[in-house]
């Protein structure tokens, strides 16, 4: 299974929809001088979503020998309208998914 079937079949089984591979973009996120996230995002147009005409999606290692691979997928829907919106809004998400709970 190469790369882009790979991501299909996740867009397919997290969304439930079908998705033709439209682009590679490559996305380097610099903050405060340091790069904290630099990969190719692709870029998927979805068939029969409710809301979103696209999705980005991509993968990275991970620490977790359980789960050596994370997938990441993230719809089109304002505010997000790139893959470098894709990718911020990702990497918010995870830092605040690991913020302790008040």
């Amino acid at each position: 299974m190469t790369h882009i079937e790979e991501l299909r079949e996740v867009i397919r089984r997290l969304h439930g929809v079908e998705a033709k591979h439209v682009q590679s973009v490559p996305v380097k996120e610099v903050f405060q001088g340091r790069t904290v996230w630099e990969g190719v995002v692709e870029v998927f147009e979805l068939h029969g979503h409710p809301k979103a005409p696209k999705v980005y999606a991509w993968a990275h290692d991970t620490n977790d020998p359980k789960k050596p691979k994370r997938h990441v997928t993230v719809l089109h829907l304002a505010p997000i309208t790139s893959a470098v919106e894709a990718v911020r809004a990702a990497i918010v998400q995870e830092f605040r998914s690991l913020e302790p709970e008040n």
